[in-house]
């Protein structure tokens, strides 16, 4: 730009120069000079008004939800101006997603001439994206009135978690059984049926009773009691004091290229997005072992997710954790605090955090005694530039019979959670762990 304004100011001192030079000497040399040099400066500026009038652009993606390692496909649409047409056109994309593409520079848009590219993007960073603005460059040829165009962002894409498959968790059925049945009616199918009713619109055709139906003449909708032996909790650990993160920007994407082989995509140093991910991927194997999943989580505002079961409970999972960032002020100690005494006996309660603080212990031991079922996922901080004192908690917690996965920076994560589970056929486990089912 101060290039470009540096030569009108040049050319507007030709003419200055070319007039004067023709008034005092009347050489036709200098009148020639400022001729051009006019037609220079109201040509481009003509031209650069008349680029981008009438240019359109339209941005067109199939998909608006995409999981950390899809490539994301965008299709882009120029319509070039009328007349003249433009000479050339630059497309930048101003999105926030990382490594966004889509940034091109076009050249000879004839009038009403449409343009067609993709742009992929390999999703390395979770969380919600608008897919915009963007910005269209144009000018005259020699780029001496240089124009650009802003169009707003024309929708959003929401990247989810980065789930991982889970073999086995601590978790087996054998210490889940315990309690009657809560007489408490629920949407869900469960094991438990309570009767039935008179359908109401909005009840699925699949809980409708045949046989009632065809008896009373009318449609008969069957009713379930709650299964607290199927509740599954998430505590997730948003607290941002106990965070730790290292930036490491050349270690989200091996250079491997995109044509040829998918680049690999792996978690960011940084304890809360290893947290997150846990979450999903414990969330994803419960949901799949036919378990009500629900996720508790005192980020930036206090979020609760209630237990259900499905594939649509899986999304609605995965949507609230795209969206949470490490803001919150509440330990995870007042989290169970607040949370643990409406949970049904019985529940299992995973928690997630790279605390490695006695609190954590104190947490436990009141799950315990509200008769719930705790295991620990707990993130070595020190792998991460934070604190140490992981091994010491994990200690602490297996003396006290409660599962521990121990995850740190770089380790398999769907290995880590599994872990624990060969504790179970370990002589030397604690035997406690195995009195809390009487």
């Amino acid at each position: 730009m101060k290039s470009a304004s540096g030569v009108r100011w040049l050319l507007a001192a030709l003419v200055v120069l070319g007039l004067a030079g023709r008034a005092m000497t009347g050489t036709v040399a200098y009148a020639r000079i400022a001729y051009v040099a006019l037609f220079l400066l109201a040509g481009g500026y003509i031209w650069s008004l008349l680029s981008l009038r009438g240019v359109r652009l339209k941005r067109d993606a199939r998909l608006q939800r995409a999981s950390m390692g899809d490539m994301f496909e965008e299709h882009f649409e120029i319509s070039g101006a009328p007349w003249p047409g433009s000479l050339w056109l630059e497309v930048v994309n101003h999105s926030p997603l990382p490594m966004a593409a889509g940034s091109r520079l076009l050249t000879g848009i004839g009038a009403r001439q449409r343009r067609f590219y993709s742009a992929r993007t390999l999703l390395t960073r979770r969380g919600v994206f608008p897919l915009g603005p963007t910005t269209i460059a144009s000018g005259d040829l020699f780029g001496l009135f240089p124009v650009q165009r802003e169009f707003p962002a024309s929708g959003t894409l929401v990247v989810l978690p980065m789930t991982v498959d889970i073999p086995t968790f601590p978790l087996p059925q054998g210490l889940l059984p315990g309690g009657k049945t809560i007489r408490q009616k629920t949407m869900d199918v469960t094991p438990h049926a309570a009767g039935i009713r008179e359908y109401v619109p909005g009840d699925p055709m699949k809980r409708i009773h045949w046989p009632s139906t065809a008896r009373r003449g009318r449609f008969m909708v069957k009713e379930f009691e709650q299964d607290p032996q199927a509740d599954i909790w998430l505590f997730l650990d948003a607290q941002r004091a106990v965070q730790a993160a290292q930036a490491e920007p050349s270690r989200a994407v091996a250079d491997e290229g995109f044509l040829l082989r998918r680049p690999k995509v792996t978690l960011p140093c940084d304890t809360f997005e290893y947290a997150v991910s846990a979450a999903a991927s414990l969330a994803r194997f419960f949901l799949a072992e036919k378990r009500a999943v629900g996720l508790a989580c005192a980020a930036g505002r206090f979020t609760v997710v209630s237990g259900e079961r499905g594939e649509r409970q899986m999304g609605k999972l995965l949507e609230t954790l795209a969206l949470l960032q490490p803001e919150g002020e509440m330990p995870l100690l007042g989290l169970v605090a607040m949370q643990a005494k409406l949970l049904p006996l019985g529940s299992g309660v995973v928690l997630i955090t790279p605390a490695a603080r006695p609190e954590l212990l104190i947490a436990v031991e009141d799950l315990q005694r509200r008769n719930l079922r705790p295991v620990v996922v707990l993130l070595k901080a020190e792998t991460f530039g934070g604190a140490d004192g992981a091994e010491m908690v994990a200690a602490g917690l297996l003396k006290r019979g409660v599962p521990v996965c121990q995850v740190g920076f770089g380790d398999d994560l769907g290995a880590g959670l599994s872990l624990p589970a060969v504790y179970f056929q370990r002589r030397y486990y604690p035997k406690s762990f195995f009195s809390m089912r009487a």
